[in-house]
């Protein structure tokens, strides 16, 4: 008998939580940034880009690739019935 911890529901939950809190530790590091190093921000890095833009849109790519592993993670397995349905 499965354990509650084994529904595809309760695993992709899990999943999404655990990425969620990645996503955050980006995030806080960024609202840090901002609030205790205004100075640090304004400096040139990428492109002649300040770190504060940098930083900015690296958090919305991190955030696709994020999803996309979600995606990738909770992709419901295939079964042997479905298999055999395709051919």
């Amino acid at each position: 008998m499965p354990t509650p911890d084994d529904r595809p529901d309760a695993r992709n939950a899990r999943w999404g939580l655990i990425l969620f809190f990645i996503y955050l530790l980006f995030y806080g590091g960024f609202v840090y940034l901002n609030a205790f190093r205004s100075d640090l921000m304004a400096k040139p890095s990428l492109g002649g880009m300040n770190l504060a833009t940098a930083y900015g849109l690296a958090l919305i790519v991190v955030a696709i690739v994020l999803a996309l592993v979600y995606m990738l993670l909770c992709k419901p397995a295939e079964t042997e019935s479905t298999s055999q349905d395709a051919k």
